[in-house]
């Protein structure tokens, strides 16, 4: 039997793509899924890309049940993540996906959300140094938002290295529509969206500020300064980030820099330095059916999706998996 991960909020983008991850993860097996209005409905109403959960309905958001499993995710609104944290069990382990407990300081909360600041929880990005053990021992975690990631992924180390001056960083990125949720809106149709780019809540409005801001001060020692700019561009889904920041004193040269990512990713599995000259794209790349090497004692090994059992709801038993955990092709 593997961990027994609930999720909440089940019914949105990012509850769809926990569950996706859940079932194919091998450690991990799928407990109660909860989705508010949508309970009673069958899971694979709202994400038929899930053919493994026919037959299963998302439920209430029960804090009871949900905090029977070992482990809970929420995937709601910050508002409504904040009050089922408050209600579940204390002894639950939680990942909140919400920006309800990523920021440290009130006062920060306060200039951009109009709720009471609920707390602060570990923060979840084990890329950053240090982060991974503190995750590890931690039972209510914060996930990082999705620009702020991209983000803090391209400049920590170069602010840790002390090549990049903090002052002063300029981040435009694009965002697929998906970044918005799945509750409807005007401006994300696709007759407003399909051929056009356009800029959205600019001139430092945009809440993952604070949290990029808190999250390169921690690694760089000093505050860090930030001008963002999100674009909405005609696409589902990905994030394309241009972080630019001044060079340190002493003027590092473009093999520090290199070097600097180089270092602090080489044993990071989701986090790719490209080779000089190729710069990143959204468009999705084809998965090999290979994952990144596990760390063993021995060295690295390989442990293909094909391998692993695909483990459903509580009263459906394990089974061989016949696709890749990744990008559910069907596997011979």
């Amino acid at each position: 039997m593997g961990v027994r991960a609930a999720v909440a909020g089940a019914s949105g983008y990012t509850g769809g793509e926990l569950l996706r991850l859940i079932l194919g993860h091998p450690s991990l097996e799928l407990g109660p899924v909860a989705a508010g209005s949508s309970a009673g409905a069958p899971v694979t109403s709202v994400h038929p890309q899930l053919p493994e959960l026919a037959g299963h309905a998302l439920g209430p958001a029960d804090p009871d049940l949900l905090g029977s499993a070992d482990l809970v995710f929420l995937a709601l609104p910050p508002a409504e993540s904040a009050a089922l944290a408050a209600a579940l069990p204390s002894h639950a382990a939680v990942v909140d996906l919400s920006a309800s407990f990523r920021l440290a300081d009130p006062g920060d909360w306060s200039s951009y959300y109009p709720t009471p600041h609920p707390g602060t929880w570990t923060y979840g990005l084990p890329e950053l140094p240090g982060a991974r053990k503190r995750i590890r021992s931690a039972r209510r975690v914060a996930s990082p938002g999705c620009y702020a990631t991209a983000a803090i992924v391209a400049l920590a180390p170069l602010l840790a290295a002390g090549l990049a001056d903090p002052q002063d960083i300029v981040i435009v990125a694009a965002s697929g529509t998906s970044g918005a949720g799945r509750r409807p809106a005007g401006a994300l149709l696709a007759t407003e969206v399909m051929g056009a780019v356009s800029a959205y809540q600019v001139g430092g409005t945009h809440r993952h500020i604070p949290e990029m801001e808190q999250a390169l001060a921690g690694v760089g020692g000093q505050r860090a300064t930030i001008s963002f700019t999100p674009l909405l561009a005609p696409m589902p889904r990905g994030i394309l980030a241009t972080c630019t920041a001044r060079l340190a004193p002493g003027q590092p040269s473009h093999r520090h820099l290199r070097a600097a990512l180089a270092t602090a990713y080489r044993d990071e599995p989701f986090v790719h330095v490209l080779p000089d000259g190729q710069w990143p794209t959204t468009v999705p790349t084809p998965c090999t059916c290979r994952p990144p090497p596990t760390r063993t004692p021995a060295g690295p090994s390989w442990s293909p999706p094909w391998t692993t059992w695909a483990r459903g709801p509580p009263d459906k038993p394990s089974r061989p998996r016949t696709s890749c955990s990744v990008c559910r092709k069907p596997l011979a």
